[in-house]
C-alpha cells in the first residue's frame, strides 16, 4: 500500500531590525534571528493517529534539529504527500532546515498539494485552507488570536505551546477533509495503484474495487472502457485498449500523414 502522509509545519518569524513599519527593505545584516521550525503535525491518511512534534519537547528552545530529525524520519517513509501550499512553502522550508543541519533528503516522494489543486480546478473566493473548509462544509481552522500566540512561544510560554498544538493538529484534520472533497477532481493524482501487486480493477485514487462502468476514455490513438468509482467519486479507465493492433496502426498512420 501506498505510504500517504499529510503534514503541516509552523515556523518562528524572521526578527530583525528596522527603522519603519511601512515599506521595509530589509538586510542579512539586520537579520537578528532567523526563522526556525515551531511545531509540525502530521499523520497517515486513513489512520487515526496525528503525530505531533515541538521545541516545548525539549530544552533548547531556539534549536529545532530535533523536531526537524522526527519530521524528517516520517518524510523518509512516506510514497506521496499532502500539505497545503505545500509545493512553495512547506516542503522548501523543511528543506531548508534538512540542508542546515547537514540532513540528506529524504527519500523521494510525489507532492499533492491541495491549494495548487483549488487553484487548478475551481474559481473559488479563497483558497486558504480556513475558508475551502468552510465553503465545502467540512469545517474551519483552531482560532490562534493572531500573532500574540506566536510571540508567546518565543518566550516559552507552555500554554502557547498548548495551543500551537491544538492550532497545527487542526490543520491536519482540516487538510485531511479538504484533500478528500478535492482527491476526486484531481487529474493528475497520482496512481496509488502502482505500489500494490493487485490485478483487479480498481479506483487509482482510492482503491475502491466499487465501479460503475460507463462509456469510453479516449486519446489520439487508443480507446478504454471507463469508469466512475462509487466511493469517492473519482473517474478512470481500463488499461486495455479496446481498438485492434490494425485500427490502431491505421490512426498512427493518419495522425503521422497529417
Amino acid at each position: 500500500m501506498a505510504r500517504i502522509l499529510l503534514f503541516d509545519i509552523e515556523t518562528a518569524p524572521i526578527q530583525g531590525c528596522v527603522w519603519s513599519m511601512w515599506k521595509q527593505n530589509v538586510a542579512w545584516s539586520q537579520v537578528r534571528e532567523d526563522w526556525y521550525m515551531l511545531t509540525w503535525a502530521a499523520k497517515w491518511l486513513d489512520e487515526e493517529e496525528i503525530m505531533y512534534d515541538s521545541l516545548h519537547h525539549y530544552k533548547d528552545l531556539f534549536n529545532d534539529e530535533p523536531i526537524v530529525q522526527s519530521l524528517h524520519a516520517l518524510l523518509d517513509e512516506a510514497d506521496i504527500v499532502i500539505a497545503h501550499n505545500g509545493n512553495k512553502f512547506d516542503i522548501p522550508k523543511v528543506n531548508a532546515r534538512f540542508i542546515t543541519h547537514g540532513m540528506q533528503p529524504p527519500s523521494p516522494y510525489r507532492s499533492i498539494d491541495t491549494l495548487a489543486v483549488a487553484r487548478q480546478k475551481f474559481r473559488f473566493t479563497s483558497n486558504r485552507l480556513d475558508v475551502l473548509g468552510d465553503i465545502l462544509g467540512v469545517g474551519r481552522k483552531v482560532e490562534t488570536g493572531g500573532f500574540q500566540l506566536w510571540a508567546r512561544c518565543l518566550d516559552g510560554d507552555p500554554t502557547a505551546f498548548q495551543e500551537m498544538a491544538d492550532y497545527n493538529i487542526g490543520d491536519i484534520t482540516l487538510l485531511e477533509d479538504v484533500y478528500l472533497k478535492l482527491r476526486p477532481w484531481m487529474s493528475n493524482h497520482p496512481n496509488i495503484n502502482i505500489y500494490d501487486d493487485e490485478e483487479e480493477a480498481r479506483c487509482p485514487k482510492c482503491q475502491s474495487a466499487k465501479l460503475h462502468w460507463r462509456g469510453h476514455a479516449y486519446t489520439q490513438v487508443s480507446k478504454f472502457h471507463r469508469f466512475q468509482c462509487q466511493d469517492c467519486g473519482a473517474w478512470g479507465r481500463s488499461r486495455v485498449n479496446k481498438l485492434g493492433k490494425g485500427k490502431r496502426q491505421s490512426m498512427l498512420n493518419n495522425i503521422q500523414g497529417g
